[in-house]
């Protein structure tokens, strides 16, 4: 398996993640991880990136079941970073239900 946040350019690795994030094949999951990879992954540390990149090498289903809140994750995957897409993802969804859509 091939990480990608370990080259020398944090940068690349974010626009790698980024790319990963909204092509996962699960739509629900990529409306969640796509943004959060463009508005929060500039503020990531590279511990953090490293833990998103294990994020998205999860089953899609399972990674969903996690950011939503709708399963706990397993203690290989960090809980704080997961918390932070949730909060990101409701977040989210409060802002566009604010402006009318749906």
């Amino acid at each position: 398996m091939h990480s990608d946040s370990d080259s020398k350019d944090p940068g690349e690795d974010l626009r790698r993640l980024t790319f990963r994030a909204w092509r996962r094949g699960f739509r629900e999951a990529d409306l969640i991880l796509g943004p959060f990879a463009e508005r929060e992954g500039p503020h990531l540390s590279s511990a953090e990136l490293s833990a998103f990149a294990r994020l998205l090498d999860a089953d899609d289903r399972a990674l969903y079941a996690w950011i939503t809140g709708v399963e706990a994750a397993p203690a290989d995957q960090d809980a704080p970073l997961v918390a932070r897409i949730h909060a990101f993802m409701k977040a989210e969804v409060a802002a566009v239900v604010a402006e009318g859509a749906g």
